[in-house]
């Protein structure tokens, strides 16, 4: 388990560049992406110091969790200005129930939803993992096909790796659409 976690953390992709305005530059534009609908950005919460959680951590208390940092706080408000300023409303807020997830979605778009299916695989059975990775793929299915809105989702590195084959920073995330049964991701948004 260590050695897939060294591997995974070694494998991170490199920071992508920033414009002047503080948003990862991608093609095509992430705003008008949004704006189209029939998405959904997942986002990694917002930078919460550390690796893993502490050993006897429980997900109903926040004070046995790693958590944001004051800068991840930051990060996370700074995600909802980026939402606000592009006149950007999300359709849903789901959330993986750790407390970390739910306080990026809640700083951001004073919102979240619990969605256990996004939760971190840290402890799950395989089959458990499994079945959620379904249950993400369906809901993406879902979100796909209703075009002029988006949902937003806040998960983890583990959670957005396994479902999109890709890795990404704290407070990144990834604009994924369904299409012919094949997951795709579209672009990348990270506001700095």
């Amino acid at each position: 388990m260590v050695q897939r976690r060294q591997l995974i953390q070694a494998s991170l992709a490199a920071a992508l560049p920033l414009t002047s305005s503080g948003v990862t530059a991608t093609e095509p534009d992430a705003a008008t992406l949004l704006r189209q609908g029939g998405v959904v950005v997942a986002f990694r919460h917002a930078l919460a110091p550390g690796t893993f959680d502490p050993p006897g951590f429980r997900v109903d208390d926040c004070r046995t969790q790693r958590n944001l940092s004051e800068e991840g706080r930051e990060q996370a408000r700074a995600i909802g200005r980026w939402f606000q300023a592009q006149g950007l409303q999300p359709a849903r807020v789901r959330s993986s129930p750790w407390c970390r997830c739910l306080d990026t979605a809640r700083l951001a778009f004073n919102q979240a939803e619990a969605w256990p299916a996004l939760a971190s695989p840290h402890g799950a059975a395989e089959a458990t993992s499994a079945a959620h990775l379904r249950e993400l793929r369906e809901g993406l299915a879902a979100v796909s096909q209703q075009r002029g809105r988006f949902e937003v989702w806040v998960t983890h590195m583990f959670v957005l790796s396994a479902l999109a084959d890709a890795n990404t920073d704290s407070g990144e995330g990834l604009l994924l659409r369904a299409e012919g049964g094949a997951l795709r991701v579209l672009a990348r948004l990270r506001v700095a």
